[in-house]
């Protein structure tokens, strides 16, 4: 098969596989989706802004027992 029935090949395949996305599990939810509001890009993002701050608050604080923690724990029992 020369390069040329190759490329060809895949092209095809390529535009069979885009032709299904639309009826596949996913082309319903592509159909439905559509662009936020202002208003409800400004809440998402809020709520999305809050998360990463607690996520960060708990990471930092387990850092720092896990920093404080062993000299404490040293302390109390005469290590």
């Amino acid at each position: 098969m020369s390069f040329i029935d190759n490329v060809w090949q895949m092209q095809h395949k390529l535009e069979e596989r885009f032709k299904r996305i639309g009826r596949g599990q996913y082309g319903r939810v592509l159909r439905l989706a559509r662009k936020p509001t202002s208003d409800e890009f400004v809440k998402s993002s809020w709520v999305v802004g809050i998360g990463i701050g607690i996520v960060g608050a708990l990471g930092f604080t387990i850092y720092y027992i896990w920093l404080k923690a062993p000299p404490i724990v040293a302390d109390l029992f005469g290590i």
